[in-house]
Parts: C-alpha cells; structure tokens; sequence
C-alpha cells in the first residue's frame, strides 16, 4: 500500500474494523468518536489521532463531520514514542490541512500528492512528543497557541477548562511541565523571533502580535530569554 490522504466522512452508526497500516484521522469540521485500546473518546478539530496498524477500533461520527485520513506504512519516531494516542496539531500543520483539502478537491494529481505526503510527514515528524494531556488543558493549549496577541487571565483559561483557577494551575503545570505563565512567555518569544527571522514586520507590529502593546517591555522580555535584543536577532 502506498502512503495517501483522503477526505472522508462518517456515519452516526457504530463501525469496527482494523487495518494493516497505520491511520491518522485529522477532524476538519465536526468530531470523531473512538474506541480503542489506549484512547476513548471524542477527537476535535485541532486534534490528530493515531490508530496503529492492527489495532482494532469502533468509530461514529455526525454525517456532516468531515476529517482528513492519512494512511501510513510507517510512522515518526516521535509519534512512537507519544504516551497518548491523541495530540493537538501545531499551528502549521492544521493550516497545512486547509491546503490538503483544497488540493484534493481541486483535482488529482499523482506528483503533487506525492508531494503533499512529503510534507505532511515532516510536519508530523515535528509534533511534540508529549506525555498524555488532560483535554482540558489541550484545549487550553490550543487557545493560547491559536492567538498569542490576546491577553490571557488565569480564570478565563480555568474556566475554559472547567477548573477552579487554583486546580488549572496545578492540573496545567502537572500536564506541561511549565507553569501557565512559563508557557504563555515561551509560546510568545518563539513566536516572536520567528517573525523577526523570517519576517519584515515591524518590531512594534511584532510584539502586538505575541501580546505585548508596550515595545519596550516586549524588548526587555526577548533580551532576557535569548539574551539577544530584537533588532540583533534580526540583524
């Protein structure tokens, strides 16, 4: 079997099967609902699923859910080695998926999908290989990740995650590693010199966009965590 990506809809009515080869089923609108050995339970946009070859798993979905489905001979080792079945997608490979989308609706064509499989595996390749996150946080996670120009307060974001602020703090920090505060500043800095490198927006333009409106306390914090300032980054 070739390596392939596929746009597919489910029925509402419980299915079983397995496979020989590995699937990932990446929800572009709707949800999945799974059952599996090491994961129950619903899969949103935002989120991949890895079902392994030979495991088998029941499945439903609202008809009007669609996912994109990438059938795989061989997974990256860092999806090996993720404790958890589920994981939220970065930020480029969920806009890669709106371009797969397209593509396959669009037309066939062999060399361009082969392309797209290319690259779709390499940004699989770069998912974190996180231990297994409490779905509250993941789509806490997911918020922060999605716009980093927001200002984020500790009771909206437990709220979001139906826990008392104090619980988030420590059901976050135990999920993470990093306290919500840690996670937000490295989100932001990584963001920001990203744009920097790779970008000619202006520095001001920049530090709105990872959630700083003073430039200059968005300066102190870069020079701190990269013990460069922006412009010599850029430089």
């Amino acid at each position: 079997m070739q390596d392939s990506l596929s746009i597919r809809a489910y029925s509402k009515q419980q299915k079983g099967h397995v496979h020989s080869y590995h699937q990932l089923v990446l929800p572009i609108l709707g949800t999945i609902i799974l059952e599996l050995e090491g994961y129950t339970g619903k899969v949103s946009v935002g989120e991949c699923v890895v079902i392994p070859a030979q495991v088998f798993h029941l499945f439903k979905a609202d008809e009007a859910a669609r996912f994109i489905v990438a059938d795989l001979n061989e997974l990256p080792d860092n999806l090996l080695r993720m404790a958890s079945l589920v994981f939220s997608m970065s930020a480029p490979l969920r806009t890669y998926l709106s371009f797969i989308e397209q593509q396959l609706e669009y037309k066939v064509d062999k060399s361009l999908e082969k392309m797209m499989i290319e690259m779709f595996n390499k940004l699989l390749s770069e998912q974190r290989a996180e231990e297994q996150i409490d779905p509250r946080i993941r789509r806490v996670l997911q918020t922060i990740s999605d716009d980093l120009s927001q200002s984020f307060n500790i009771n909206q974001l437990a709220e979001m995650a139906c826990l008392s602020p104090t619980q988030f703090k420590k059901v976050f920090k135990q999920c993470t590693g990093q306290s919500v505060l840690q996670h937000i500043t490295v989100q932001r800095m990584e963001k920001a010199k990203a744009l920097l490198t790779h970008t000619d927006a202006p520095v001001q333009l920049i530090s709105e966009q990872v959630g700083y409106s003073d430039i200059s306390a968005f300066s102190r914090r870069f020079s701190q965590f990269y013990k460069l300032s922006p412009r010599q980054i850029r430089s």
